[in-house]
C-alpha cells in the first residue's frame, strides 16, 4: 500500500507486465535483463538508468515465484513521462527476451493511469467532506478556497533559476541549502517539512545551483548507489560543499521513510572526512583478468574517463577510433569497426561481452563487473581499479 501511495503521489502512469522464465532465476536477474536489453535502443533520453536518475522513471518493482524450473512473475514501472514516452518503454520492456541465462517471454498486461484511480479516492472524499459541512455548519466558500490554497502553495514543488530546476518554496531566502538528485526528492521531502532543497535533474551541475551555494551552508543530500558516488564526485569539484548526506546503501532518497529521511539528515558528514576517506572497491560478481600492462594512451584515458559516463574504442596501435555516451554503447558497438579495447565508465554486462566477442575485442575495461552467466574466451575482463586505483 505505501509503494501504491508512493507511485500515485509522483507518477502519472504505471506499467505493468508479466513474464514467464525457463527456468530459476531472481528479482536481480530481471532487473538485470531490463537495464541491460533496453540500453540504448532510443538514445540517452529514453534510457532506463537515465530516467530513473532523473526521476521521471520510478523504481522497478519485481514479483517472482519459483515451482519445477519454472519462474513467473509480474513487473510493475511508475512513469512520469508522457504517454508516447510511456509507450515506448513499455514496448522495450515487452522486447526483453532473456533473462540470465534462460529464455524468456515478457507480456505487457497494461498501462494504467495512476492519476484517475487518485481521482477516484479524491472524489469519494469530497463527498464525504461534503456531508459533514452540510451537517455540521460549513464556512464560506471563500475561506475555504484560501486556507487550502495557503496551505498547499506553502508545500508546493517552484521552478528555479532559468533551468526550471525543481525546488522547495524556501530555497532561495534559507540561509542553507540541501541538494537532492530529483524532483521526486524534493516531493518526499516536503512531506516531512524540509522546503530549503533544489535538485540537479542530471549529472552535470546547473548554473543556478552553483550560484545559490555561495555564501551558504550546504549541504549533499545523494542516493545511496554508483550514480550517487558520481554526482557527489562533480559536485566536489565546483562547489564548496560543508556536509554530505547519504540514503541507505542501495536506496534512492525518495524511498526513504519519513524516519530514515530525518536520520540520513542528523548523520551528514562533514566534507572534510569524506575527502580523507578511501571508498572499498565493489567485489564484481566474476573476477577480473589479472592485470596486464596497458600503454600510457589507455591509463591516462581511463584516469579521465571516470565520472563522465562515457565510452572509447582503441584500436591495436591504442589509438582512439570513436567516443560514445555509455547509454548510446550497446547500439553503437556493434558498427565500430577495427576496435582491439573498449574502455567504458559503466557496469560490465552479459550483453555487452556478447557484443564485444562477436566483434573480435580482445579486452573490455569497466568501472565494474555485474553478473554475467558466460564469459567469453576471448575476450579478457579488467576494471579500472586495477589500471588507476581506487
Amino acid at each position: 500500500m505505501a509503494n501504491e501511495d508512493k507511485r500515485s503521489s509522483t507518477s502519472k502512469y504505471v506499467i505493468q507486465a508479466k513474464f514467464a522464465v525457463d527456468g530459476v532465476v531472481e528479482k536481480p536477474d530481471v532487473i538485470g535483463a531490463i537495464f541491460g536489453q533496453t540500453e540504448g535502443l532510443f538514445g540517452q533520453d529514453l534510457d532506463l538508468r537515465e530516467l530513473q536518475k532523473s526521476g521521471r522513471i520510478g523504481r522497478i518493482e519485481i514479483e517472482l515465484e519459483s515451482k519445477q524450473d519454472k519462474t513467473n512473475g509480474t513487473i510493475t514501472i511508475p512513469s512520469s513521462l508522457d504517454k508516447v514516452s510511456t509507450a515506448i518503454i513499455a514496448a522495450a520492456i515487452e522486447s526483453v527476451d532473456r533473462i540470465g541465462p534462460c529464455e524468456s517471454r515478457i507480456t505487457l498486461e497494461r498501462v494504467g493511469d495512476v492519476r484517475e484511480d487518485k481521482r477516484k479516492v479524491v472524489m469519494a472524499k469530497a463527498k464525504d467532506i461534503l456531508k459533514k459541512w452540510v451537517i455540521e455548519g460549513s464556512p464560506s466558500t471563500e475561506e475555504v478556497v484560501k486556507e487550502v490554497s495557503d496551505s498547499i502553495r506553502s508545500g508546493e514543488v517552484v521552478p528555479i533559476g532559468p533551468e526550471l530546476l525543481p525546488g522547495g518554496p524556501e530555497v532561495q531566502t534559507s540561509s542553507s541549502i540541501i541538494i537532492v538528485e530529483g524532483r521526486a526528492d524534493i516531493i518526499v521531502l516536503l512531506k516531512v517539512g524540509i522546503k530549503n532543497t533544489i535538485a540537479l535533474e542530471g549529472t552535470n551541475i546547473p548554473k543556478t545551483v552553483i550560484e545559490m551555494c555561495k555564501n551558504r551552508e550546504v549541504t549533499a543530500f545523494l542516493d545511496g548507489d554508483r550514480a550517487g558516488d558520481l554526482i557527489l564526485k562533480e559536485l566536489m569539484q565546483v562547489l564548496e560543499l560543508d556536509y554530505v548526506a547519504r540514503a541507505t546503501p542501495g536506496k534512492e532518497v525518495e524511498e526513504l521513510t519519513p524516519k530514515e529521511i530525518m536520520k540520513s539528515l542528523r548523520d551528514k558528514v562533514p566534507i572534510e572526512q569524506i575527502k580523507t576517506e578511501k571508498p572499498s572497491p565493489a567485489r564484481p560478481a566474476i573476477p577480473p583478468t589479472p592485470s596486464v600492462v596497458l600503454p600510457n594512451g589507455i591509463v591516462e584515458a581511463a584516469r579521465r574517463l571516470r565520472g563522465t559516463l562515457e565510452a572509447i574504442t582503441f584500436g591495436e596501435n591504442a589509438n582512439e577510433i570513436s567516443r560514445v555516451p555509455v547509454g548510446e554503447l550497446t547500439e553503437k558497438l556493434s558498427k565500430i569497426e577495427g576496435a582491439d579495447t573498449l574502455l567504458f565508465d559503466g557496469v560490465i554486462t552479459q550483453r555487452l561481452l556478447d557484443i564485444a566477442e562477436e566483434r573480435k575485442i580482445k579486452l573490455v575495461i569497466g568501472d565494474r563487473i555485474s553478473e554475467v552467466a558466460k564469459r567469453p574466451v576471448n575476450v579478457k575482463i579488467m576494471t579500472m581499479s586495477q589500471i588507476i586505483g581506487t
